[in-house]
């Protein structure tokens, strides 16, 4: 922290705890296993897409580069200028004067208990929201006590106050709508699979596995999507009261 108070960079400073590494090891091998053993080792081994083994390698690799890149290259950085985050792949600058603010959000349902809990958003003063790296309660015993320090610290950079806006509320409100509907989509989507592996294999037993890939690759996301435009809609017309007490 520097003599104003405000200058600050949040950083890896704790291990990843061992239950989320060994979490996503577990869930990750497991459904590695359970693929190869559908696609089968050998020709005629197994009647399910010989494709399905290699793709989720892939997956799984690419899963496990960005849980490195985002411990170890991932970083914030607050100064008298503005705020700097930089995450696995991308970074961004905001100066003060596009900071619209600065809030602690729980986690989205589903994260599970090894994951964050509560994670800090930067939002600009379009309403986008964007994740400020290891501003959470992983890497910090208080976020948000240390968010409403670098708020207060902040307020002397800024040419406008933090108070509200209704027209950026409106649109921050749409956003949660937004994601809450595709979360659940997402969520939608991993059930409908769920149900058309057991229907594949089904056939599989039947002997009139034809489309596997329209079972598997196609039905599930489409799935997802229709549940998620659906939400959206709906919610958008009528918000959940989680969305409507937001401030």
């Amino acid at each position: 922290m520097g003599d104003d108070g405000v200058e600050r960079v949040y950083r890896k400073r704790r291990r990843v705890p061992r239950a989320y590494l060994g979490l996503l090891g577990l869930v990750l091998g497991n459904a590695f296993v359970q693929i190869v053993r559908f696609s089968g080792e050998r020709p005629g081994d197994g009647a399910g897409p010989r494709w399905g083994a290699p793709v989720f390698a892939v997956l799984m690799l690419v899963t496990l580069v960005r849980v490195a890149l985002e411990q170890y290259r991932a970083y914030t950085r607050v100064t008298s200028a503005g705020i700097t985050a930089r995450g696995p792949l991308r970074t961004r600058t905001w100066a003060w004067s596009d900071v619209y603010d600065i809030r602690v959000e729980q986690a989205p349902r589903g994260s599970g208990r090894a994951a964050p809990q509560w994670l800090t958003y930067l939002y600009d003063d379009r309403g986008r929201r964007f994740l400020l790296p290891h501003l959470n309660d992983w890497q910090l015993d208080d976020p948000y006590a240390e968010v409403a320090e670098l708020c207060l610290a902040a307020a002397p950079h800024r040419s406008l106050t933090w108070e509200r806006r209704p027209d950026v509320e409106e649109r921050i409100r749409r956003g949660a709508v937004r994601r809450k509907a595709w979360l659940w989509g997402v969520h939608g989507a991993v059930a409908t699979l769920v149900v058309m592996i057991v229907v594949a294999v089904a056939l599989v037993i039947a002997e009139r596995a034809d489309h596997p890939f329209l079972l598997i690759v196609c039905v599930p996301p489409a799935a997802g999507v229709v549940l998620a435009a659906v939400l959206q809609w709906y919610w958008g017309v009528r918000p959940p009261r989680s969305l409507a007490r937001q401030p």
